[in-house]
């Protein structure tokens, strides 16, 4: 949590299930941290992806609804923007998507490239900044010498609140939507729907 520019608390913790039931007890322990009660604040600012499909859903589900409840802006943050934030351009994230794959964004002064999944046998053939960060860069460096290897500049949750905070403003905030670069394993139901009838 932000105060102007002054990190006041956060809190990180890995889960591979359970985000929904822990996520509004975990924000109202940072917001007790930081001595703040959720009207006080003035945006919300939440991690769209990539990455776990439920977890990811879940956080923006939650940022629109507290959002919408108190009145004021959710801002979406790519993990890969959020990976690159206060490193110096040009620069290249590079995280692993696991089953042989990486997600890759370039971004240089003038902004960011789309953000792409791809084989790892073909990341030697995109990278052409001699930056990378985010943690598919051991890859990035087995694969391709002569490449700076950075860390993230400071905490994921840092880095989106950060970011959040220099855009809240905007008047043409889109609103936060989960960000998917790679289709969905599980498949729709065949089953058909209850039948609903007119009252």
């Amino acid at each position: 949590m932000l105060s102007g520019d002054r990190l006041v608390a956060s809190a990180q913790e890995d889960m591979a299930k359970g985000q929904a039931e822990r996520l509004m007890p975990l924000i109202a322990e940072v917001l007790a941290s930081g001595g703040a009660a959720p009207g006080a604040l003035d945006a919300i600012g939440v991690g769209i992806g990539p990455g776990n499909f439920t977890g990811v859903r879940i956080a923006v589900a939650a940022a629109r609804g507290l959002a919408l409840a108190l009145g004021i802006p959710a801002v979406g943050v790519s993990r890969l923007e959020a990976l690159a934030f206060g490193l110096p351009r040009p620069l290249a994230v590079v995280e692993d998507a696991r089953r042989g794959e990486v997600y890759v964004q370039a971004f240089d002064a003038a902004g960011a490239d789309a953000p792409l999944l791809l084989a790892r046998a073909d990341l030697p053939q995109v990278l052409t900044t001699p930056r990378v960060t985010g943690s598919g860069a051991a890859l990035a460096a087995d694969t391709v010498p002569g490449l700076d290897i950075l860390p993230a500049a400071m905490p994921l949750a840092e880095a989106i609140a950060r970011i959040a905070a220099g855009r809240w403003q905007d008047a043409n905030l889109p609103r936060p939507a989960p960000l998917y670069l790679r289709a969905a394993d599980a498949t729709p139901s065949r089953d058909r729907g209850p039948a609903i009838l007119p009252c």
